[in-house]
């Protein structure tokens, strides 16, 4: 039996393509993958400070953005 040099060259790099996209799962069961990192921790010092004027010209700039979005008539939605 003979085999030509293109298929072994194939053969290798379908497998090397499979462990490369493998590895994450099989460095997770052996225990070979890096060390988890530790949580963030919060900011708790840190907070969101909202006043009326903000919030009320906030809406009415949605209002107008949400307004000028194209809309589809429902009698192009049926074609």
């Amino acid at each position: 039996m003979t085999v030509s040099l293109v298929a072994i060259a194939l053969l290798v790099a379908a497998v090397i393509l499979l462990g490369a996209t493998e590895w994450p799962r099989i460095s997770k069961r052996a225990g070979l993958g890096l060390p988890q990192r530790k949580p963030r921790r919060r900011k708790s010092h840190l907070h969101v400070v909202q006043t009326d004027d903000e919030s009320d010209e906030f809406a009415r700039s949605v209002e107008r953005d949400l307004a000028k979005l194209p809309t589809i008539d429902e009698r192009d939605r049926k074609r």
